[in-house]
């Protein structure tokens, strides 16, 4: 190997190009078990971003079931999730154009089960058997305006409607009219088909804040009988508890995750009420942001594979319940009783997800500090583990790979904030003496997510060139219990920013980053933070907003159900606190912002209108700012076209060196910059 050559920070050469990642990345989700067969969901963006289900069988053979002119993703609160299942080698899913369900039968084309012309959309489908329908959520898109969540059934046989009537199988669904509710999700049926569990909510709550378990009968004809709240109903009077997976046992008790002790922990209902299965200081449970989201499943009756994070780290166990009480009872066990154990596995991995469990094995997404995530499969006895699919096909030498530090922080209030930190790294490159880098401070959307450490291949981007980055878990993050997450309460725009602005000044202290060459990034909610921290502080040198809120008032007004009071919670109740909302919103403190920006926005966005950006981008340009706006055609919340994806890229590379003055050590395509006075 030649010896490495010397660069400015930032303008290194690197073999990680916005080509090759989009060429060489796919999407990977939802991991559906059939049998032998193995089922995901793969997001190719060389393909426009469409989903399409794969099919993996016991020879190990894999092959596409989505044919050309599908894409298998539901809308339902837009982000969608749980948007197929498989019965019987018989695929049913939602297509993202037409929001149909459809049946497809083995080597068979698809057709409609749902009929055209409403606006109805259907997630997270569970399979009974007994009465030959599927069972999910349905959201309908009344002509007035009014959005209806329910829970319903779509019978699978008996008609002979016509593809234009309809479908094959049945041309209307049948409303199961549970008890009125905001919304639904996690529909499941015991065993024996008997009984069904879903979790609902209201507004102003996100699943994350308050969710109810209700539990009914069914009748002959499928009907609901004595439906009623099991756990954390709200008129028990208790602290609102957000519950998460409802799941039957194979021997019919119904398990669930809450975090009523301030961590997301397992559960099982009893007679007596419910048992908490192996309490600890770690998270269990997932902001329910998409549906068909879980961390555990059984392998048999006597046994359960479930993951935890400590920390954003991700654990796999084993968990054997036990007989006994459970630790949060106190006293001894009664006589023959056992008590739960939990045996955690040694596993390479810091990111775990979407378990799939069968009889020995257990399939899951997971990822690596050195190698993207993958659907792997874990022999249980051996704990072998067999890589099924990768997101990326690129082969990338260790030495540009940036592994990430776990860092605490001091922040406002004398509390501490945690983050990621990845320096730079370029096995063929050394900067001058006596520089530092500039630094990229990640702001992740939500607010209510969390960032781990799993390698990614477009912060490997960043690193690879020179740039430091770090990737914050600012207060509100998941990953650290109930309390961390309601730190942001009332306080989003303030302690999302403190924290971001806290850990670059802690790395400039500590002599890591260059203090003048400090940047913030962000998506969604992120890119809201991210121009408040522009705007409010002055820290930052240069931002960049994907699709981030400029004005809190539209997030209210002007966006999807799902969200419309999530900000009652993190700002305060509209119109009330109306006067909150504008003091905090980038839109209408203009004057104070003296950042260069880059704005970034898909033009068919629903959950951030792009009516957003537009007002910062003629806002910033008649202040005389220097700024940049890059609206994609055809994308929604999120960028999944490869071409998008790349221009994204390699636009804010192009944004930072001219901001910055860096030399790039490759040719990208120039991006019109408002105001820069070149």
């Amino acid at each position: 190997m030649a010896e490495p050559t010397l660069a400015p920070y930032g303008a290194w050469k690197s073999p990680i190009t916005a080509g090759l990642l989009v060429g060489g990345s796919i999407g990977l989700a939802e991991i559906v078990l059939e049998g032998d067969d193995v089922y995901w969901l793969e997001g190719r963006p060389t393909e426009g971003g469409r989903n399409v289900i794969v099919r993996r069988d016991a020879g190990g053979h894999t092959v596409d079931i989505t044919p050309s002119g599908f894409n298998v993703r539901t809308r339902v609160h837009e982000y969608g999730g749980g948007a197929y299942t498989v019965v019987d080698g018989v695929v049913y899913f939602a297509n993202f154009a037409d929001q149909r369900v459809y049946r497809q039968a083995p080597g068979a084309a698809p057709e409609p089960l749902t009929p055209p012309g409403v606006d109805m959309r259907y997630a997270d489908f569970v399979f009974d058997r007994r009465r030959n329908r599927l069972i999910g959520v349905r959201e309908e898109h009344t002509p007035e305006g009014e959005v209806i969540n329910t829970l319903a059934a779509l019978p699978l046989g008996g008609t002979t409607a016509g593809p234009e009537e309809g479908g094959g199988a049945s041309r209307a669904t049948l409303d199961l009219q549970p008890p009125a509710h905001d919304f639904f999700s996690n529909p499941r049926l015991s065993p024996d088909g008997s009984r069904l569990a879903w979790l609902c909510w209201n507004h102003p709550n996100m699943p994350w804040d308050g969710t109810e378990l209700w539990l009914a009968g069914l009748d002959r004809d499928g009907g609901l009988v004595d439906a009623r709240p099991v756990v954390g109903s709200s008129e028990a009077g208790r602290p609102p508890e957000s519950i998460f997976q409802p799941e039957w046992s194979p021997d019919g008790n119904l398990y669930f995750v809450s975090d009523r002790t301030g961590w997301w922990n397992l559960y099982c209902l009893t007679d007596d009420g419910d048992e908490a299965i192996f309490p600890m200081a770690a998270e269990f449970g997932l902001p329910q942001w998409v549906f068909g989201m879980s961390t555990y499943g059984f392998e048999s009756a006597e046994r359960l594979v479930c993951l935890y994070n400590e920390r954003n780290v991700w654990t796999m166990s084993v968990l054997t319940p036990g007989s006994g009480p459970s630790a949060t009872r106190g006293g001894p066990s009664a006589a023959g009783a056992t008590l739960a154990t939990m045996q955690p596995l040694d596993l390479p991995f810091v990111s775990l997800h979407s378990p799939a469990v069968a009889p020995g094995r257990v399939y899951c997404l997971a990822g690596s500090s050195g190698e993207p995530e993958a659907l792997v499969q874990v022999d249980l006895a051996t704990q072998h583990i067999a890589v099924l699919r990768s997101s990326s096909n690129l082969q990338v030498d260790r030495g540009y790979i940036s592994v990430a530090q776990d860092i605490d922080f001091p922040t406002t209030g004398e509390r501490t904030a945690h983050a990621f930190f990845y320096p730079p790294k370029n096995r063929d490159t050394l900067a001058p003496p006596n520089e530092l880098p500039p630094l990229l401070v990640l702001s992740h959307g939500g607010p209510t997510a969390g960032s781990d450490a799993a390698l990614r291949l477009g912060l490997q981007f960043w690193t690879s060139r020179g740039f430091a980055v770090l990737d914050v878990n600012y207060g509100g993050s998941t990953g650290y219990g109930r309390d961390y997450r309601a730190r942001l309460d009332g306080q989003w725009g303030i302690v999302d920013v403190d924290d971001c602005v806290n850990g670059a000044l802690y790395l400039a202290e500590q002599g890591l980053v260059d203090r003048n060459r400090l940047a913030i990034r962000g998506g969604s909610a992120g890119g809201y933070t991210t121009l408040a921290a522009l705007t409010f502080r002055d820290v930052f040198r240069a931002g960049a907003s994907h699709f981030g809120i400029g004005d809190l008032e539209t997030m209210v007004t002007d966006t999807h159900k799902f969200e419309s009071h999530y900000l009652d919670r993190l700002v305060g109740p509209y119109p009330a606190a109306r006067a909150v909302y504008q003091a905090r919103s980038p839109i209408h403190h203009v004057d104070r912002l003296a950042t260069p920006v880059i704005l970034l926005q898909g033009l068919e966005d629903r959950v951030v209108p792009p009516a957003q950006a537009e007002s910062m981008f003629a806002a910033l340009k008649a202040k005389g700012i220097p700024v940049a706006y890059l609206p994609f055609p055809g994308e929604q919340h999120g960028f999944r076209k490869a071409e998008n994806i790349q221009r994204a890229l390699e636009a804010e590379l192009y944004f930072y060196s001219k901001v910055f003055g860096l030399a790039l050590a490759e040719p990208v395509e120039p991006v019109k910059i408002e105001n820069l006075g070149e």
